[in-house]
């Protein structure tokens, strides 16, 4: 597909959805919770970075349908729009479940896992930028990081489970935190298929 400026509308419209994607992420690691009524909240926003992700993902939708000619071929628009919205779901999953559980403390696994998800989500937040300029090529380094997170976290999920099977007894708490360690690992890799729809986008039009 040829960039016209007329139609830019849906790459700024990608850009918007990582954007938000990128703010629940920092939200996710910046909130500090101490008590029920906090992971009550920190559950709630986290709901609403979701909600506010799905408006836009219609919004894309709609005026994709009332468009002839997109910038990108419509799957690859519609396959990225798809991609980021898993990766914000799986977030507010986690959060849902947490509060589920009760959970107000973190241990040291999940701290780096969030971090290092939110290093992937800033990575995100870049490739998309710069799918908003035009700039396909740019994109290629922001892919190969997002891929390499993605291997670290898949490490890391290792790691965690291993000492979590040494060091917990009761099994309803390897039952837990085992599933919230593999969910945080899944978000990594809905960021990795972010990573392979952009290195498609860039294949098809670079």
């Amino acid at each position: 597909m040829i960039f016209t400026s007329k139609n830019d509308k849906f790459l700024n419209m990608l850009k918007q959805i990582s954007t938000n994607l990128e703010e629940a992420a920092q939200y996710f690691v910046d909130y500090k919770i101490e008590s029920k009524d906090q992971l009550e909240e920190f559950s709630k926003v986290m709901k609403s970075y979701e909600k506010k992700g799905d408006s836009y993902i219609h919004e894309l939708i709609v005026a994709l349908n009332k468009t002839f000619i997109t910038p990108l071929e419509r799957e690859d628009i519609l396959a990225l729009a798809m991609k980021l919205d898993d990766v914000l779901d799986g977030y507010e999953q986690w959060a849902s479940r947490v509060e589920i559980y009760e959970f107000t403390s973190s241990d040291d696994y999940m701290i780096r896992f969030v971090n290092l998800l939110l290093e992937a989500t800033k990575e995100i937040a870049e490739a998309a930028h710069h799918l908003s300029r035009r700039k396909l090529l740019n994109i290629r380094t922001h892919v190969i990081k997002i891929n390499d997170i993605e291997s670290e976290c898949d490490d890391l999920l290792q790691d965690s489970i291993r000492e979590l099977f040494k060091s917990e007894k009761d099994p309803i708490k390897i039952i837990q935190y085992k599933e919230l360690y593999e969910m945080l690992e899944t978000i990594a890799d809905s960021c990795e298929d972010v990573a392979n729809t952009l290195e498609t986008i860039i294949m098809r039009n670079a």
